[in-house]
């Protein structure tokens, strides 16, 4: 595996991807069955280098890349975002209280990520998929949660809360950083976090069966720089702190961290378009 592989599959599980495209359903629409995609629209495109761990748990870290793609309609302001975000679109949107589907790509995790995971069942390529929904309870906050249901890669239920502060310390540089919170179910930990006896006797792991809770705390923040009117660049970094039922695993505890640190850069590029 490629360590553009490995590290993305360490943010796909937790450190991860920026964009969330709003597409709102109540924006003004015209006449006939494609009614509703008229208007103006942003495609961004971009990447983002970083170095993260090599898989989610571990303590060895990987220097990675990875495309960043977000698709969006363009309303009368441009709503904060951070690079958290999965990819989703809000089917209602007042402007302070936004709710739609989200979903998320899970990159697979086997031994060729990590000597680490020698031994264990391979997780393969997954998705996850639900709902997110965030309140702007001023115009320099925003509150944000998403749940979503794992297939192929687990079967589990997660849930991530967050909050950001923001403010803008010149016209083209905003700063932003508040707490972020994970939970997931027991189906989720054992595809990630769990050692089966059998598995326990090939990789030398003591034997674990977790059981469901609270997943991660930390922080996150960005600065991010409008170095045009099309062109945006950040610097970003982000602590989580494993607990619950993924810091007591026997392979965090004797060959991971629940220490997990992740910083990078991105740049990206707007193209503006009217259907």
């Amino acid at each position: 595996m490629s360590r553009t592989r490995l590290a993305a599959a360490a943010l796909a599980a937790g450190l991860l991807l920026p964009s969330s495209a709003a597409l709102s359903a109540d924006a003004t629409t015209t006449d006939g069955s494609w009614g509703w995609f008229s208007g103006d629209w942003s495609l961004t495109l971009g990447a983002a280098g970083f170095v993260a761990p090599r898989y989610e748990g571990g303590k060895d870290m990987a220097l990675g890349a990875m495309p960043v793609i977000s698709l969006s309609r363009t309303g009368p302001a441009r709503l904060f975002t951070s690079r958290n975000d999965n990819p989703g679109f809000s089917l209602y949107d007042n402007g302070a209280f936004r709710i739609g589907p989200v979903g998320k790509l899970l990159w697979p995790r086997d031994d060729s990520t990590s000597n680490d995971l020698r031994g264990l069942h391979d997780v393969p390529f997954g998705v996850e998929a639900g709902l997110f929904a965030e309140y702007f309870p001023s115009d320099w906050m925003r509150l944000r949660a998403e749940v979503r249901q794992g297939f192929l890669a687990h079967h589990g239920v997660v849930a991530d809360l967050s909050a950001d502060a923001f403010t803008n310390v010149t016209p083209t540089v905003q700063i932003s950083a508040g707490p972020r919170l994970s939970l997931a179910s027991n189906r989720y930990f054992d595809a990630y976090y769990g050692v089966s006896p059998a598995e326990s006797l090939a990789s030398g792991l003591t034997a674990y069966d977790p059981g469901g809770g609270m997943k991660s705390a930390g922080v996150g923040g960005a600065v991010t720089w409008q170095a045009s009117d099309k062109i945006t660049t950040q610097l970003f970094a982000e602590y989580t702190r494993l607990t619950g039922p993924a810091a007591d695993s026997s392979l965090v505890k004797e060959r991971g961290s629940p220490n997990q640190f992740m910083i990078g850069v991105s740049a990206t590029y707007r193209f503006d378009f009217h259907l």
